[in-house]
């Protein structure tokens, strides 16, 4: 206070100017200089906390449980039936999932397999002017998304868990690729994952080693000494992504995990690439999902990839036919954004340009990159006060900025919290209409996407019946 009993500028609850602070009374609260070993602890302390956040909902054997749908929920958003239709099904198909009550008379539970295979019934023998399965063009590979921006805190990895969970309830077959280093989506999906040979980095080790394989060939071919395949590589020789991937508590999602020691491949990729500069390192995933059958067992690959434009990043790129770019509705954003698009073009165009160099030299076809859609998401979105400069960003961007925005919810932190997707809350932990309105976001984000990846899929399904 003033002497004249005036609350003085920058008093205690006013702050500035500048806070008054005594140097002394903060060097008082001043903890011991920090030194290597104090990462260490601190890892240790986060480490636990995950740790126990992470175990939050796990059973007994402590792995990740499914939680149960009910007969209403299966109607309203799963499968299209009445409920008094439904229940009349399956009093007439003893055959089928009964479910299990709780109480005396009370409602009916499944579980996601139970629906599945309730929905492949309907599919089979219900009313054919209704969509119980989902549309999936035969004898097409799986479509590969990657989920991608090179700055933090968008929802990148939380949009792409999403939907890989909208999808599998759906009905699809989903493998959930974790290229992130942190393993933020591999704790979504309660992976568990020791060290790198559990994640895909032996896929592209196995990739690199082909290569050298195929250039020892050629060198003894020549009369030269080999190169030796040193003992990691040999050892990713034997491996196939059936080793490195994994069951999840979902019955249709399938895990390739990441764990912190992934980001070696950042510092090992380029050090392969100089020892063989004919080796193709942006084609290393995708041709290891597609030699070892991935993209005919699963109809959709989902790609989280990390927050930098690195070669783990370039791999999920390179592989993915569908790109969504999340984004928060402000400047520093949009900003970001629009350099990150930047970058993508500068290394493409490089990668583009350093191959067809020697390909118009020798009379071969050029090769160019492709993406069946690009599109970018808002991600956070606050109607209230992101409203105009959304529609600003719509304006610059176009078609590539879809429509749809995805709202913050209540129902989005709480799962957050408990390390799960909004999919996996129980809305009895709610009530009905407030789940109802929680979840309609990313309902209305997998729509958009399945329009994009149903259209996609036709102009497939078109052009390869024109060429046949």
């Amino acid at each position: 206070m003033a002497k004249d009993g005036t609350r003085s500028p920058g008093g205690p609850t006013g702050l500035p100017p500048y806070f008054n602070i005594d140097p002394d009374a903060a060097l008082a609260d001043l903890d011991a200089p920090t030194d290597t070993r104090g990462f260490a602890a601190i890892a240790a302390a986060c480490a636990q906390g995950r740790a126990d956040l992470a175990s939050r909902g796990l059973d007994d054997a402590g792995r990740k449980q499914l939680r149960l749908f009910s007969t209403w929920e299966i109607t309203r958003y799963l499968i299209p039936v009445a409920q008094a239709h439904f229940r009349r099904v399956l009093k007439q198909n003893p055959g089928l999932p009964q479910g299990r009550s709780e109480t005396e008379g009370g409602a009916k539970w499944f579980t996601l397999d139970e629906v599945l295979r309730l929905r492949a019934h309907f599919g089979a023998q219900g009313s054919k002017a209704k969509n119980y399965l989902p549309y999936r063009p035969k004898d097409l590979p799986a479509k590969l998304v990657a989920v991608a921006n090179f700055k933090g805190g968008v929802g990148k990895t939380s949009t792409a868990a999403h939907l890989a969970m909208s999808a599998a309830l759906d009905g699809y077959r989903v493998l959930v690729v974790d290229l992130d280093s942190q393993g933020s989506m591999t704790s979504i999906f309660g992976g568990r994952v020791q060290d790198e040979w559990q994640t895909a980095f032996p896929l592209l080790a196995r990739h690199y080693g082909a290569h050298l394989q195929a250039e020892n060939q050629r060198r003894l071919d020549r009369g030269e000494a080999p190169q030796p395949l040193d003992d990691a590589l040999s050892a990713a020789m034997t491996m196939t992504a059936a080793d490195v991937i994994q069951k999840t508590h979902w019955p249709n999602i399938d895990l390739i995990g990441a764990q912190l020691n992934l980001y070696w491949a950042e510092f090992q990729i380029p050090v392969w690439r100089m020892a063989a500069r004919g080796w193709k390192l942006w084609d290393a995933l995708t041709d290891r999902l597609a030699a070892d059958g991935v993209l005919a067992e699963y109809d959709l690959v989902f790609i989280d990839t990390p927050p930098a434009l690195g070669y783990l990043t370039i791999n999920g790129l390179a592989a993915a036919d569908i790109l969504l770019v999340p984004l928060g509705a402000s400047f520093l954003e949009f900003d970001s954004t629009g350099r990150f698009f930047d970058m993508l073009h500068s290394t493409f165009a490089s990668i583009e340009e350093g191959e067809n160099v020697a390909a118009r030299a020798l009379g071969r076809p050029e090769m160019a990159f492709e993406w069946d859609a690009v599109r970018a998401v808002i991600t956070r979105y606050d109607a209230a006060q992101q409203g105009e400069l959304s529609a600003l960003m719509q304006a610059y961007l176009g078609q590539t900025l879809s429509p749809h925005r995805q709202d913050f919810t209540a129902l989005i932190g709480q799962a957050g919290e408990q390390v799960a997707g909004i999919y996996e809350a129980d809305y009895r932990d709610f009530n009905r209409e407030t789940y109802a309105r929680g979840r309609e976001t990313f309902d209305a984000t997998y729509a958009a996407f399945k329009r994009l990846l149903l259209g996609i899929w036709r102009r497939a399904e078109r052009d390869r019946d024109a060429t046949a």
